[in-house]
Order: structure tokens, then C-alpha cells, then sequence
């Protein structure tokens, strides 16, 4: 039995300049327009994403992390009671 792959159209308006440009890259490479764009489109949503779960810090801003990392503060009183509230909670000894 073989399973049917869904696929969505996607449709855009370019320049023709663009659209030169893009078939000429696909030429090079020796494939579709389509399979150079969809290609193309996947890599830079990949990227995108990726990118998205990155944090970028000014320097300053790493050497607080890492002190904080290093050198952290004592609990303050508030939690100490929650951390008590939550072995309550959770009934860990």
C-alpha cells in the first residue's frame, strides 16, 4: 500500500529580473527552477529557525551569567518557602 505525500502550492510575484536570476542559478546547477527555489526557500527556514533558539549576549552581559553561574546568590526567604510549598506539594523528602 503506498501513501500519498500531501503537498500546499505556494505562489509568489517577482521581478523579472529576479526571476532571471533565479532560473539562471537553477540552470547552473542543473535542476528546476522549482527544485532550486523550493531548495532554496527550505535552507533559509531552517536557518531561520535555528537562529530563532539562539541568545546572543553583549559581553557584559556574559560575564553577569557567568558570574551568576559561578558566584550564585543565597536563596532569599521567599524561596526558601516556596521551595518548601513545592516539597509539601510533591510530598519529596
Amino acid at each position: 500500500m503506498t501513501s500519498a505525500i500531501s503537498t500546499a502550492r505556494l505562489e509568489a510575484r517577482i521581478s523579472t529580473e529576479l526571476h532571471a536570476t533565479l532560473k539562471r542559478a537553477a540552470e547552473i546547477q542543473g535542476r528546476t527552477m522549482t527544485d532550486f527555489v523550493v531548495s532554496a526557500v527550505q535552507d533559509a527556514a531552517q536557518r531561520a529557525i535555528e537562529q530563532s533558539g539562539v541568545i546572543r549576549l553583549s559581553l557584559s552581559d556574559q560575564e553577569c551569567f557567568a558570574s551568576a553561574l559561578l558566584s550564585p546568590p543565597k536563596p532569599t526567604t521567599a524561596l526558601k518557602r516556596a521551595f518548601a510549598r513545592r516539597k509539601k506539594l510533591l510530598g519529596a523528602e
